[in-house]
């Protein structure tokens, strides 16, 4: 590889190019917190750079991870020793922001909070928001097609994607920046490479889309007493805020009360006795009246008994307190080490016993083991974190079996928002058929026949 990395660094520049220790100082990614293994690691300041870098791996038949925030789950950037990552930490710019069409144009290694900064400079807001946004990059999103809390109301990031650029296995720069809302001019290429974690192409720029910034929003928590409640709950609200239901966020009582009282990390809003806890907020495209009709909302669930116990925040500081709880995961992180965590989707009718099911399959397993479950549930998606005491190998595999293997009856998802990565290519067959996954297969091997990008992630090991 060293002839490889010295023709890198004279295209990227000495500095660029780290390797060694150097490189093994870094993190593979954010939740194993293992060092970085790979060979060496290049930072191209632009796309050109970044094509003519791939250009020559491919030449050299040399296998390529690409890092962007590193916040993912699932080792998704996870880079052996004889693989080189390419970083987009330096292809960080906003481009250009057009209010008029509602379209940010932004380099992949931008941190979603600083989209999220731009847009409201310019009075308008980028609508994917989730905890780790001044850590994640849009590439990132992208190549995972990130979900969030505001997926009720806006869609994944699927759907804020206008246009990108992507560059191939072969260093070919595939240019699709498009910035209309209709595009019906032959296929939609730039679905090619959101959600398919780096393993088809690199994305190096993108156009998003920007939605009007809410005149005002309102945020409640409230406790419900049964799961019937708590979905009745999520049709009554939907009725009454119509468009303006911006989230609704759901912490089962054992996230909840593990966060405030048993932690003393937060304080407890209202009691921790409940079974359901629900984040409710609204955006709203006008200020006058919309905090009546979000009080009138909440009043309306309390009298159809619908919920037990509420607080409305009366100001952006109690509303940043209320999310810090349901945004807590670093938290969770520390009180229940070591953990798996899982990102799974199902139909929301089967959460219930779904959950209440999980609880006793891992209770039969370890005596002392936690089942803490939270998630997005108004469109399907649950996290759920599993504390057994331990974390080798042979529990790992009996835990997953547990969470994962239900799903498939129940038409459910091995991941709703975090991708398939390293950690779950073996259990895809259990959210995707065999003609699917055969598919998945062609793809990749037309895009890259070398196997370079990003391999051995998500498609099935072939031995398996």
């Amino acid at each position: 590889m060293d002839a490889l990395l010295d023709a890198v660094a004279e295209l990227v520049g000495p500095n660029h190019v780290l390797r060694d220790e150097d490189v093994h100082a870094r993190r593979a990614d954010w939740l194993s917190g293992e060092a970085c293994l790979a060979r060496a690691l290049v930072r191209p300041a632009n796309t050109d750079q970044l094509a003519q870098v791939v250009a020559l791996c491919h030449a050299a038949g040399q296998p390529i991870v690409t890092h962007g925030g590193l916040t993912g789950l699932v080792g998704g950037a996870v880079a052996g020793a004889e693989e080189l990552v390419i970083s987009l930490e330096r292809m960080t710019a906003i481009e250009a922001v057009d209010p008029v069409s509602g379209t940010m144009t932004v380099q992949a290694g931008a941190p979603l909070q600083l989209v999220q900064e731009a847009a409201a400079e310019a009075g308008m807001q980028f609508a994917l928001d989730l905890g780790a946004r001044g850590s994640c990059t849009i590439g990132g999103n992208i190549a995972t097609n990130a979900g969030g809390v505001r997926v009720i109301r806006y869609g994944m990031m699927r759907d804020l994607v206008l246009g990108l650029e992507a560059v191939l296995a072969d260093g070919t720069l595939v240019s699709s920046m498009n910035r209309m809302l209709k595009n019906n001019a032959g296929y939609d290429l730039k679905q090619l490479f959101i959600g398919t974690e780096g393993t088809l192409g690199i994305v190096t720029r993108a156009v998003l889309r920007l939605q009007p910034q809410p005149a005002a929003t309102h945020t409640a928590l409230v406790a419900c007493a049964d799961f019937a409640s708590l979905t009745g709950l999520l049709q009554d609200i939907r009725q009454s805020l119509g468009g303006e239901l911006g989230a609704f966020e759901v912490m089962w009582h054992s996230f909840y009360a593990l966060l405030t009282d048993e932690s003393g990390r937060h304080t407890a809003p209202i009691s921790a006795d409940a079974p359901y806890y629900v984040l409710i907020e609204a955006l709203c495209s006008q200020q006058a009246g919309s905090a009546e009709r979000f009080e009138r909302a909440i009043g309306s669930a309390f009298e159809k008994e619908l919920l037990v116990d509420a607080v409305v925040a009366s100001s952006e500081h109690q509303r940043e307190r209320l999310w810090a709880i349901r945004e807590d995961v670093e938290g969770l992180s520390h009180l229940l080490a070591p953990r798996f965590a899982f990102d799974i989707s199902l139909p929301i009718p089967d959460m219930e016993l779904y959950v209440r099911n999980l609880e006793t399959a891992v209770a039969e397993h370890w005596t002392d083991a936690r089942v803490v479950v939270f998630g997005h549930l108004g469109d399907g998606n649950l996290h759920v974190s599993v504390a057994t005491g331990g974390k080798d190998e042979v529990t790992r595999q009996r835990v997953e079996a547990l969470v994962y293997e239900p799903l498939q009856a129940l038409g459910g998802s091995i991941s709703a928002e975090h991708g398939i990565g390293l950690h779950k290519r073996n259990q895809l067959q259990l959210s995707r058929n065999p003609a699917e996954i055969a598919l998945m297969q062609r793809m990749k091997d037309a895009l890259d026949p070398l196997q370079l990008l990003n391999r051995h992630k998500v498609l099935p090991d072939p031995g398996h």
